[in-house]
């Protein structure tokens, strides 16, 4: 069951792809994606493959229903059939073939197949608040709270749904909205009327029938009735104790996604017509959306009901509606509540961990988190190889239709899912709800295609789309992402041998595993065939743009960190430290979950020899480990004489100035000297011995106010680096340049408290380093949020640890219950 406790979001433009603020949100946002779409799209060819190589639905028509305040008009409410043509290359050569199988799904068993996602479970969580990207959006797929807070209205909705006697498939579910100023009590004279709209819709196109508009003082009234194939008949009624002024509009409508539209151009058109700012009671023809808006003073509490099997005559009805609504769904919605707590408070157990007023914030944490699990369903767009177009024109060939059940790292700003992102928000969610964890860790998993391949970013559906311009929204099969499922599957595989679950609850992560295993195999073959290095045993994350001449140095957004300073000039020869530890976390996790299968084959075999290799610490040393500082680094052709300079540019006989990368010295192969995230990565996943100097370098690297140490958290950047909070162009603020990250913080706390458990000569350091950096990211969290309201997405290391980034990001930044709880997983060498 997922739930949410009182939170505050304020409303805030879509974005359009991970980025960091600088001046306005959406400016900023628009900005970051247009750089990240120019760098992902300047690489697209498959990487060499390395002698480290192992081995060689149609759609469901929902209901909807969205919810927002008038001021959030502006805000967005709520199969490949051609050719392709290609100019130099034949047909039926190699980029055609895989151009093919990028679009190929994985010829294995499904995840989402499995017994354990049928039946019950299946039907539990049908409805459910999946549509983060709106206020409130109810969509087929218990409970659930949010308070809002919009220009001086404080919007509390509630959400919970039951499976009675006389309901449907799906059971029945209710939504209150009680709605009040958030300041003083206004007298009469001085209350000012508020208007809330929202929608109904059937996106299979069936007609929706239109109720009554006139509210019941005595009782309910109907609102609107349909039928629909799942669910039979169903009705919708509204129930309030207070006056309230009800118009509605009917339309006709196969796209969800231009709703406010539609509104808006109904509202102008009836105030020209009738000189009043409301719907027009009208509907058109076999209208399948019914859009109704809703006028009141404050204080006002509305109570809808969505009944499903429902008809006029079923003598039930009335009862059904009476158990959803008024002082009985007060009564249930505070049980709830309360239920909820208790669960917190069993599963965390955060009582004498953390002081009283941090208790609030790590419950709004792990609620914000699970109220932005989302369900989507669309095709993604993968970007054709160099040349291709199709018939029409498109740079692009649609993935198979998915679903997608996902967290979301931010509802305002990133509502969608984003695969990195997925492995920290897992962390949370299964020590919360197992059984949802694994759902959505499978959803994820059938994305996989004939290459074992995952497009990194989710972008589906129609409503998705809109908010992301086109140009953006390719995913490109030659470029990866952190594979961070490996960190939650760890989990789940300990979690079994350490007899950590209940009896059904490790029969079906066993029943999970066991068929994971093959998917996951593909994709780790994926990793391991097409992001290694030119020598064995090197790997590195391919998609930089080695002709770049804008950037400072050219991102390597395939890492999850963006702009963090790689090698100046990429070339083939370049080793990823971070990637390289990826990978050790997947063999291990690989071999856990073999042993706990008790495999016993050529394929676990390699696994196990990879995986001595992967931890050779002697390898690793002489690969990255600079000896001096005990960092390790990345290598690659490097010069540290780079800068940007403005050049004055000829452009159709018009002379400008553009911001363009000047390099002062010729690179070479080298270690790249930036200490930063990237140069703790063997220390964060537990690969160096406790008893080695190098761990006491690193904890000198950490405790180093100069380097990265700050009373807020660790910086992502050293102070010392020559490319600490430096632009990488015009209009490309630093972004993992030195702000604090909670993602890479978590980890790193994960590693000090396996060290501080260890023997060895460090231990009561690490124990030290611990104490203070948990205490210092806490406060400083806690801090901000009751500042602000809002968990952000970093924090800002030169401000006093301010937050910064999209605000209302509860995706890793809730990882600070886990902080809170002193909840890490298990490091193995």
């Amino acid at each position: 069951m997922t739930g949410g406790s009182s939170s505050v979001r304020r409303p805030a433009a879509a974005g359009r792809s991970r980025g960091n603020a600088s001046g306005s949100e959406p400016e900023q946002d628009a900005r970051r994606s247009a750089a990240a779409a120019a760098a992902a799209a300047r690489r697209r060819g498959r990487g060499d493959h390395a002698p480290l190589r192992l081995v060689e639905v149609s759609p469901r028509n929902l209901l909807l229903l969205g919810i927002a305040s008038v001021s959030l008009l502006a805000v967005a409410f709520v199969v490949y059939t051609g050719g392709w043509r290609e100019e130099a290359v034949e047909e039926g050569e190699t980029p055609l073939r895989r151009v093919v199988r990028s679009v190929t799904p994985l010829d294995a068993p499904r995840m989402m197949d499995l017994p354990q996602f049928q039946g019950d479970h299946k039907e539990s969580l049908y409805w459910g608040t999946y549509r983060p990207n709106v206020y409130l959006g109810i969509r087929a797929r218990d409970y659930g709270r949010q308070m809002l807070l919009d220009h001086g209205l404080l919007l509390t909705t509630s959400f919970m749904k039951e499976k009675g006697e006389g309901s449907g498939y799906g059971g029945d579910w209710a939504v209150r909205l009680d709605a009040k100023n958030e300041g003083p009590s206004l007298s009469e004279d001085q209350e000012s009327t508020t208007h809330l709209f929202f929608y109904i819709a059937d996106e299979a196109g069936n007609s929706i029938t239109m109720g009554s508009h006139v509210p019941s003082s005595r009782g309910h009234v109907l609102l609107a009735s349909g039928s629909h194939e799942e669910i039979g008949n169903w009705e919708v009624h509204l129930r309030s104790e207070d006056n309230l002024e009800i118009h509605r509009a009917g339309f006709k409508s196969i796209s969800m996604h231009n709703l406010s539209d539609l509104v808006q151009k109904s509202l102008a058109t009836n105030a020209m017509q009738s000189g009043k700012l409301n719907l027009p009671d009208m509907a058109e023809h076999s209208s399948n959306v019914i859009i109704y808006q809703v006028s009141t003073k404050h204080p006002a509490k509305i109570d809808i009901v969505f009944l499903s099997g429902a008809s006029s005559e079923n003598p039930m009805i009335a009862e059904r509606i009476n158990r959803l609504t008024g002082p009985v769904l007060s009564t249930r919605l505070e049980s709830k509540q309360k239920d909820f707590e208790k669960r917190y408070d069993q599963i965390f157990n955060l009582n004498n961990k953390i002081v009283s007023k941090e208790l609030s914030v790590g419950l709004a944490a792990l609620s914000n988190l699970l109220g932005g699990i989302g369900y989507f369903y669309g095709q993604s767009r993968i970007a054709l190889p160099k040349g291709f177009t199709q018939k029409n024109g498109d740079k692009y060939i649609p993935y198979w239709p998915a679903s997608l059940y996902t967290a979301v790292p931010s509802r305002s700003f990133f509502p969608r899912g984003f695969l990195w992102d997925e492995g920290f928000h897992q962390l949370v969610i299964w020590r919360w709800d197992v059984h949802i964890s694994m759902d959505i860790i499978g959803h994820w998993l059938d994305l996989i295609n004939a290459d074992g391949w995952i497009p990194r970013e989710q972008i589906l559906g129609a409503e998705a789309l809109s908010k992301v311009p086109e140009e953006f929204v390719l995913q490109y099969p030659s470029n990866g992402n952190p594979p961070t499922l490996f960190l939650a599957l760890r989990d789940l595989a300990s979690g079994i041998h350490a007899n950590q679950f209940s009896d059904e609850e490790a029969e079906k992560i066993s029943t999970f595993l066991e068929r994971a295993y093959v998917r996951l195999n593909s994709w780790f073959q994926w990793f391991n065939s097409t992001q290694t290095g030119k020598y064995e045993g090197t790997f590195y994350w391919h998609g930089r743009d080695s002709m770049a001449t804008r950037e400072l140095n050219p991102k390597t957004l395939t890492s999850g960190l963006d702009d963090y300073p790689r090698a100046s000039h990429p070339n083939d020869e370049e080793r990823h430290v971070d990637l390289r530890c990826w990978m050790l976390l997947a063999t291990n996790c690989m071999c856990s979950i073999a042993e706990f299968l008790k495999a016993d084959n050529s394929l676990e075999k390699d696994y196990h020899k990879m995986s001595n290799k992967l931890s050779d610490f002697g390898l690793l040393n002489k690969m990255h480990l600079d000896d001096k500082t005990g960092a390790y680094f990345d290598y690659g052709n490097h010069t540290e004489k780079v800068r940007l300079r403005w050049y004055e540019v000829k452009d159709n006989d018009v002379m400008r100035r553009e911001l363009l990368r000047e390099t002062l010295q010729s690179p070479q192969l080298q270690l790249v000297p930036h200490v930063g995230y990237v140069s703790l990565f063997p220390f964060m996943l537990g690969a160096i011995p406790p008893e080695s100097w190098v761990l006491d370098k690193q904890l000198d690297l950490i405790s180093n106010s100069s380097i990265l140490w700050t009373d807020y958290g660790l910086r992502s950047l050293s102070r010392t680096s020559s490319i600490y909070m430096k632009r990488n162009t015009e209009h490309d603020p630093p972004y993992w340049r030195g702000p604090i990250w909670i993602n890479m913080n978590y980890m790193t706390l994960s590693a000090l408290h396996h060290y501080a458990h260890e023997d060895g000569p460090y231990k009561t350091r690490a124990k030290e380093l611990y104490d203070e950096l948990r205490s210092n990211l806490i406060r400083n969290i806690v801090h901000n949020y009751h500042e602000t309201g809002f968990f952000w997405e970093n924090y800002d290391q030169k401000n006093k640890g301010k937050g910064k980034g999209a605000r209302s990001f509860t995706g890793w930044t809730s990882l600070v219950v886990l902080i809170m709880a002193e909840s890490y997983p298990t490091l193995h060498r």
